[in-house]
């Protein structure tokens, strides 16, 4: 398998891709082996932390070379991890700790944790310590074996989690690492796992829940996002533009949770435009190893064309250009980041999930008509307000159809809160108390003395 650095196209490593033989192997590699004590894995996740801090720079310059994502921002995912895994640490035993609901005489009530098994992890490349350590981390802590298996587009990086894990401590047999494109994320679906945890597009996500469909395991699916943030008349429009472009076109644009519509009140419309395009341009593309770039390639080439579609799409349906809008001239994956006004949501752009740096804004004549249009889309999984009314911001967000809600700030996710969607923003929750329960299973226990 061929990875190729977006930013030069060149290939930069060939990796030995698993087939059905070798997965079936390694499944059943994991399948046998036995959980080490939770004292163990606390130990050992806590010194991958530390081996993530220490390799920290040679860490970011692999994700860079293998998916685009500028220097900075790769060692800013890598830096932040330390508070994910510290979440970890902290909280799994107590979720995992028994629960005595009942003491009554002789009779007493209670409910164990049991790990569920065998985890096949198929993990996504925008942020690839983020959304795999989502996983990965409370699955392991939680006494599971992972089969984990990186996206194609990060795969260097997942070898590199890998050998980080086992040096930490983690069994060879307990985390194993599966490297291949679809087929080998069918190979892995085809084996006999307690639980499938995919993060990815909606696209993929269906066919996985349709795959495993009737073999009653627990599936959890992190899927896209149409994320829609509403500009209030009373918001400070240059705070909220700085704000949301950072949101819109952080990782060039490349997360489920970056903005992707903007709604602004007509009254304050023409001041937030003119400070959103002003920060837009300013905004520095270039090579991704170059720590002052902010917008780097896209990870995929096929992408370019998608924006492309819908640039040309909301153009030929009346949409004003401001900036932007097409490939730039150079080597690489590189897309001009764009903002289009006047834009419906007859426009692909304001219902397809675009992936890229690209916006639509859109300029509305209230709340009502707002969270109408905030609402309308397949998707759920974030929705923010920019004002300075808490009272109103949370009237508004009460009424938003989304996993996560957000006043004032956008793009944004906690360890401590749940990691939700909803609709095609797919099912389960990672992250907070709800992602480590989401690797146990319950046991009731009705015990009777004498």
């Amino acid at each position: 398998m061929k990875v190729v650095n977006p930013a030069t196209e060149e290939v930069v490593a060939d990796l030995r891709e698993d087939d059905a033989g070798s997965i079936a192997a390694k499944y059943e590699r994991a399948r046998q082996a036995r959980p080490a004590p939770l004292a163990d894995r606390l130990a050992a996740i806590r010194r991958f932390k530390d081996l993530l801090a220490t390799h920290k720079a040679d860490l970011a310059l692999t994700l860079t070379r293998e998916m685009g994502k500028p220097i900075k921002q790769a060692g800013n995912e890598i830096a932040a991890m330390a508070g994910r895994i510290d979440y970890f640490l902290e909280k799994t035993a107590e979720v995992m700790a028994d629960d005595v609901v009942l003491r009554d005489g002789k009779l007493e009530e209670k409910t164990t944790h049991e790990p569920l098994g065998v985890i096949a992890n198929i993990s996504a490349w925008n942020y690839p310590y983020f959304v795999g350590s989502n996983v990965f981390v409370p699955a392991l802590l939680t006494g599971n074996t992972v089969l984990y298996k990186p996206s194609e587009h990060a795969a260097m990086t997942g070898l590199r989690i890998e050998a980080l894990l086992h040096e930490a401590g983690v069994p060879k047999e307990t985390f194993i690492a599966v490297v291949g494109t679809g087929e080998a994320g069918r190979a892995l679906l085809a084996q006999n796992v307690n639980g499938v945890f995919f993060t990815g597009s909606y696209g993929t996500g269906r066919k996985i829940a349709e795959t495993v469909a009737g073999r009653m395991v627990k599936v959890q699916l992190e899927l896209g996002g149409k994320d829609p943030t509403y500009v209030c008349d009373d918001a400070d429009a240059r705070a909220a533009a700085e704000s949301l472009a950072d949101g819109a076109f952080y990782n060039t644009g490349q997360s489920c949770c970056s903005v992707e519509r903007i709604y602004v009140h007509r009254t304050i419309a023409p001041a937030f435009i003119e400070a959103f395009v002003e920060v837009v341009r300013a905004f520095v593309v270039g090579e991704p190893t170059d720590e002052n770039t902010y917008i780097g390639p896209l990870a995929r080439k096929d992408q370019l064309a998608a924006l492309e579609t819908q640039v040309k799409d909301a153009v030929a349906k009346g949409a004003r250009l401001l900036h932007g809008g097409k490939r730039i001239d150079r080597r690489g994956y590189y897309f001009a980041p764009t903002v289009l006004t006047d834009v419906t949501h007859q426009m692909a752009v304001m219902r397809e999930e675009s992936f890229g740096p690209i916006i639509g804004i859109q300029v509305v004549d209230g709340d009502d008509e707002a969270v109408t249009l905030m609402n309308d889309t397949d998707y759920g999984l974030t929705a923010g307000v920019y004002t300075p009314d808490q009272a109103r911001a949370q009237t508004i967000l009460r009424q938003a159809n989304a996993g996560s809600v957000y006043w004032n700030c956008c793009d944004r996710v906690s360890p401590r809160l749940p990691w939700t969607g909803r609709k095609h923003s797919g099912i389960g929750s990672t992250l907070s108390a709800w992602g480590i329960r989401a690797f146990l299973q319950p046991k009731a226990w009705h015990l009777r003395s004498g």
